[in-house]
C-alpha cells in the first residue's frame, strides 16, 4: 500500500496557482516555470518527506535548549549517556508534535505559498501514513523518556506535546493568543532537559530557562508573523500583525519580550555563579544581546519588512550566543 495520498482538491490550490502567476487547467501537463514537465526527480524523496513532516528545524532548536538547561541543571557533573538517551526521547515526542501540527493545519497549508508544497497538503504522504507515523513517534518517545531519563522528563514531554498540538493548533485561527500558548509549548523541553539531568521542578533556574524561551519567541516570532501577514491573513490565521495591522500591538510584545529577556538570563547568571565570573557573564550576555534589543526598538520605530527581517535575523545570532554564555557560567560554577 502507497503512502502517498490522493491529489488534494483543485480547489485547494487555486489562490496559491494564481499567486504563482500561472492556473493548471484539467488535463494539461504541468510544467514548471521554465515549461518543463516535472520528472520523478524532482519530487522529494519518503525520507525527505518523513523527516520534513517533523519539523526538523523546530526539533533541532528544542533539542539544543534542552541539552543547555541539562548542562545548567548538572555542570560539570552532567551524565552524558543520560543526555543523550534524553535528546532521543525528545526528538521523537518533538517529531511527533511537529508531524500532528501539520496533519491538523494540511487544508490550510494549501492557501500559503511557503506552506503548500508540504508532504500533506502537495499529496506525497497521506493522512492516515503520517497519523500513524506521528503516533509511533509519539509513544516510542514518551516511554524512551520515561525509561532512560525518568518519569518527570517524560511527563514535561507529554506536556510539550499537549500544549502545542491540542491547545496551541487549533488556536492559531481562533485568536491571537495563539503566541502566548506557542511559546509555552516552545519553551516546556527545557524542563525536560534540566529535570532529566537532576534538576527539580520546584527549582527556579529551571523555570526561569523555560522564561527564557518564552521571551525570546515574541521578537523572533513577531517578525515572521509580520513578514508573513497576508499570508497568515489569507490563510484563516489569527496572528497579531493580521489582527492588528497597525504593527502597534506586534511593536510592543517585541521590545518587552527583548528586554524581559535579557532580565531573565541575567537573573540565571546570577544564581549559577559568583564573583568575577558572574560581572564578566553578565558583561557577555549584555554584548550577546544588544543586537536583538536594538532590532526590537527599531522594529517598533520602523514597522516595515526590512526591520522584522533584521529583528528575525537578530533573535537566530542572539539565541546561540546566550545558551553558549549559560554553558560557560555552569561549567564555571
Amino acid at each position: 500500500m502507497s503512502l502517498a495520498a490522493p491529489p488534494p482538491p483543485a480547489r485547494l490550490h487555486a489562490a496559491s496557482d494564481l499567486d504563482a502567476g500561472r492556473l493548471e487547467v484539467p488535463g494539461a501537463v504541468a510544467t514548471d516555470a521554465g515549461g518543463h514537465s516535472p520528472t520523478n526527480a524532482d519530487s522529494p524523496s519518503l525520507r525527505s518527506d518523513l523527516i520534513t513532516l517533523t519539523k526538523p528545524r523546530i526539533v533541532v532548536m528544542v533539542l539544543v535548549t534542552a541539552a543547555v538547561a541539562a548542562v545548567v541543571a548538572a555542570g560539570r557533573n552532567l551524565d552524558l549517556v543520560v543526555l543523550l538517551h534524553t535528546l532521543l526521547g525528545t526528538a521523537m515526542v518533538g517529531a511527533s508534535a511537529g508531524t500532528m501540527n501539520q496533519i491538523w493545519e494540511r487544508r490550510i497549508d494549501c492557501r500559503m505559498r511557503r506552506t503548500r508544497r508540504r508532504p500533506l497538503p502537495d499529496g506525497r504522504i497521506s493522512t492516515w501514513a503520517a497519523s500513524l507515523y506521528c503516533a509511533a513517534l509519539g509513544v516510542i518517545g514518551t516511554s524512551y523518556l520515561a525509561w532512560f531519563a525518568g518519569p518527570l522528563p517524560a511527563l514535561f514531554g507529554v506536556a510539550t506535546w499537549l500544549t502545542y498540538v491540542v491547545i496551541y493548533t487549533p488556536m492559531k485561527t481562533r485568536t491571537e493568543w495563539n503566541t502566548t500558548v506557542g511559546a509555552v509549548s516552545g519553551a516546556l523541553p527545557m524542563m525536560i532537559g534540566y529535570t532529566a539531568a537532576g534538576g527539580g521542578i520546584a527549582d527556579a533556574r529551571g523555570w526561569l530557562l523555560v522564561a527564557v524561551l518564552v521571551a525570546w519567541q515574541y521578537p523572533h516570532f513577531m517578525a515572521i508573523a509580520w513578514m508573513y501577514r497576508r499570508e497568515y491573513g489569507e490563510a484563516g490565521f489569527q496572528m497579531t500583525p493580521v489582527v492588528d495591522p497597525s504593527g502597534r500591538n506586534a511593536a510592543i510584545q517585541s521590545v518587552v519580550g527583548a528586554i524581559v529577556l535579557v532580565g531573565v538570563l541575567l537573573a540565571i547568571i546570577v544564581l549559577t555563579t559568583t564573583g568575577a565570573a558572574a560581572w564578566m557573564l553578565c558583561g557577555a550576555m549584555l554584548l550577546a544581546s544588544q543586537g536583538l534589543v536594538r532590532g526590537s526598538i527599531r522594529f517598533a520605530i520602523e514597522k516595515e519588512d526590512t526591520a522584522a527581517r533584521r529583528m528575525m535575523h537578530a533573535s537566530l545570532i542572539q539565541l546561540p550566543l546566550a545558551m553558549a554564555v549559560l554553558v560557560l557560567a555552569a561549567l564555571l560554577a
